[in-house]
């Protein structure tokens, strides 16, 4: 049976300002420029849909204001920006209208997807523009921008819209081809990261910070595809120099996936025992077939658990062919993260990283228990507070343990530990977890496990925290919910491997090299 190339898919390929435009002269690097909207129009041609996510307006407006040097007092950073956008989207179209090829400008903040209704008035917007065959060109809006609504980075930018989009591929576009694990600029014996099964592998190596006109680094990068592939996206890293190379790796990551389909298909068929053409009874025929489909077929080339083409656990991490002939040429150097097994999509993806937490509100073991099942956040389960939010406002979900197993009342609460910050980087999920003592017992409490939309304010909540819901109304004088927060608006951080350890890392790498990046 043929099996045809998947068509049709969304690709959201962002362009760092250092690829834009040169870092000490700021002049439009139009050479390359050129060669990425080529690249865009004929992706389009080939029936996909595209999205770029451009920095560059603060650099293209320290070249029309003639300064040498980005300035440190905001007002100034905005004010550049302002300059540049118009100028950096003008830029953008005149280059598309040569191919007369329509674009959008779409300027974002995070307070422009911090509302529900908004964040969905941008996405139909985005789905409408790609269905009219527009390729809409998304940057932050720097000239509004500030610390509390930025994005931080246009890496985490790409992700979210990514996964706004629905995006099958992310390409970051940066200034090496790929990870390494080493600095490829003062090692020599750097090695490639091809493939990253588990982003929770890799622990950034954050002595470059990026560009003197960019705010982005490889440590954002890593970041931006932790974020993309838990949406289920495929990010890729590699070299913004050579943007041709952007449909070389999608057509190579499509063919395997057709090679290692219709594999798996023959595979399939082979191991299956026709009873008729057999002198098994009927009962052991169907015995052998319900082990080969629970052990695979021994005879297969590629095990079914290793998704595009990565390589087997006993090969090295440099560069190997696939085991299929027809893949024996390698693709451009890059490196790709394979996409979370189970998205996160739509309102948990939203609620995890459209919203800014504003507070923490720590919860006993019992509570998350309690969610992991499906059930509501009561405040019975509630041992904490911490900031200041209001209703409707996004928090932080922090596990606590009890101390002296002393009983929760609203005039004497158990005081939390503290508060872990290096926990924010699980891969997250909507379904919470089956198994959360499977988990404690590697991270003890207090851990971070999710984000969640409140129903009552932070002093409310420290009121009513330990009291059972009937006595909500006799505590506040009101009662607007049972719940804290409803299960509907909390969403988990995944607290399991999404996949098994990285064939191309072999072990947990300490470092991860790039330089100059954006």
């Amino acid at each position: 049976m043929a099996v045809h190339m998947k068509k049709h898919l969304t690709i959201v390929i962002k362009l760092g300002t250092s690829s834009i435009v040169d870092e000490k002269t700021h002049q439009p690097l139009l050479s390359i420029l050129s060669v990425i909207v080529e690249t865009a129009v004929k992706l389009l041609k080939d029936g996909h849909k595209v999205v770029l996510v451009s920095s560059g307006a603060i650099g293209v407006g320290l070249r029309r204001m003639d300064l040498d040097r980005r300035p440190k007092h905001l007002p100034k950073v905005q004010a550049l920006a302002a300059i540049g956008q118009c100028r950096l989207m003008s830029l953008w179209d005149q280059l598309f209208g040569h191919l007369r090829q329509p674009v959008a400008q779409i300027l974002l903040t995070r307070n422009d997807i911090a509302d529900r209704t908004q964040y969905l008035n941008a996405q139909n917007t985005f789905f409408e523009l790609l269905h009219m065959g527009v390729i809409p060109i998304v940057n932050e809006n720097d000239t509004l921008a500030v610390t509390e609504i930025k994005f931080g980075d246009n890496d985490t930018l790409s992700a979210i819209t990514a996964g706004m989009v629905q995006a099958d591929y992310l390409f970051l576009m940066t200034d090496v081809d790929c990870l390494y694990d080493k600095n490829p600029r003062t090692h020599s014996d750097a090695r490639a990261i091809e493939v990253v099964e588990d982003v929770a592998d890799i622990v950034a190596d954050v002595s470059s910070p990026g560009s003197a006109v960019g705010t982005g680094g490889m440590s954002t990068k890593i970041v931006a595809a932790r974020l993309a592939t838990s949406a289920g996206v495929t990010t890729v890293i590699t070299r913004s120099s050579k943007p041709g190379n952007i449909s070389a790796i999608i057509n190579y990551i499509e063919a395997q996936k057709v090679a290692q389909l219709a594999s798996a298909r023959t595979s399939t068929r082979n191991s299956l025992v026709i009873a008729d053409d057999s002198n098994l009874p009927l009962a052991q025929a169907a015995a052998l077939n319900l082990q080969n489909a629970q052990n695979g077929p021994v005879s297969s080339s590629m095990p079914s658990n290793h998704e595009e083409g990565t390589p087997k656990p006993s090969q090295t991490p440099s560069r190997t062919s696939s085991p299929h002939t027809e893949f024996s040429l390698q693709p451009p150097l890059h490196t790709r993260f394979l996409p979370n097994l189970h998205p996160i999509r739509d309102r948990y993806f939203w609620l995890l990283h459209g919203l800014a937490p504003h507070g923490t509100v720590y919860i006993d073991q019992g509570a998350w228990q309690a969610l992991s099942d499906k059930a509501g956040l009561l405040p019975v389960g509630v041992v904490d507070v911490e900031g200041q939010f209001a209703q409707q406002e996004a928090v932080r979900l922090v596990v606590v343990k009890r101390l002296n197993g002393a009983p929760q009342t609203p005039n004497t609460p158990p005081t939390p530990q503290p508060l872990h910050r290096e926990n924010n980087s699980h891969t997250p999920t909507t379904s919470g977890t089956s198994t959360p003592l499977a988990y404690e017992l590697r991270n003890p409490a207090p851990f971070e496990v999710g984000r969640a939309l409140v129903n009552y304010s932070a002093a409310e909540i420290r009121r009513i925290r330990g009291v059972r819901s009937t006595e909500i109304h006799e505590v506040l004088g009101y009662a607007d919910s049972e719940y804290v927060a409803l299960r509907e608006n909390i969403a988990f951080f995944g607290i399991e491997r999404s996949r098994p350890a990285t064939p191309a890392l072999g072990h947990r790498i300490d470092g991860v090299a790039g330089a100059g990046v954006q």
